[in-house]
């Protein structure tokens, strides 16, 4: 199983990058696009390693090159706090969403639920044991993340991506991958109202016993409840108040 999620805007062979890279890349890409922001605490290198399914050696590595860029502060017996985007510019992969900052979240959102149905039926075909079990134990993982938004959305992000390359459709997985991280920094709000995470840990099981059955509908059904409401709870925080 591939251990990173894909990383907007990377043209080289993944084959030839260290896992501390990849994993590297994706907490820096993670930052950058507003997933992460300026005084976030990181979850432990033993929570981290386990999302992101690698060792703790390499989840250490991959926080010394954040360290050095200076996008993180790490502390002696404190958590390691996110300091900002640093010195070094990632616009080659945050600008691969530029075209959707032109569009407005209802039609991103339509978008989107039409993509990630098709992925999830496709999912559920092709889906095989491994994939399945990765998923089970992400979130197993996050019912203990109900009160940690920031730990959540990690393994958030590592959940639907384990899920869209179940689907065996490279392209499609970079199309519903950037209708994803649209609008994050509003998903991030609505993630922090009481129950939001706890109701999504729910969808999120819901979408795992249906790819159990194999049955497109069934997947495509589990999958329709989870994106309205992540729809519907996104537009909320996006509305003037």
């Amino acid at each position: 199983m591939e251990l990173i999620a894909r990383i907007p805007g990377d043209k080289g062979q993944i084959a030839k990058r260290t896992v501390k890279d990849q994993i590297s890349d994706k907490l820096i890409y993670m930052i950058h696009s507003g997933l992460l922001r300026v005084g976030d605490e990181l979850p432990s290198e033993r929570e981290l390693a386990s999302t992101l399914g690698v060792s703790r050696e390499t989840v250490r590595a991959a926080m010394g090159v954040l360290h050095a860029r200076k996008m993180i502060e790490v502390s002696q017996g404190a958590r390691t706090r996110v300091l900002g985007t640093g010195p070094y510019s990632l616009h080659e992969s945050v600008s691969t969403l530029g075209n959707l900052r032109d569009r407005s979240f209802e039609e991103v959102a339509e978008a989107r639920a039409a993509v990630e149905v098709q992925v999830i039926r496709l999912a559920a075909q092709r889906i095989g044991n491994n994939e399945l079990a990765r998923l089970a134990v992400l979130v197993h993982d996050q019912e203990s993340m109900l009160g940690d938004p920031v730990r959540f959305q990690i393994s958030d992000r590592e959940f639907h991506t384990t899920l869209y390359k179940a689907c065996g459709n490279a392209l499609l997985v970079d199309v519903v991958s950037d209708f994803y991280d649209y609008a994050l920094e509003f998903r991030r709000r609505a993630l922090q109202r009481p129950g939001a995470i706890a109701h999504s840990v729910a969808e999120h099981r819901g979408i795992i016993e249906a790819l159990k059955t194999h049955k497109p509908e069934a997947a495509a059904a589990a999958a329709r409840k989870h994106l309205e409401q992540v729809r519907k709870t996104t537009l909320d925080e996006m509305e003037p108040k």
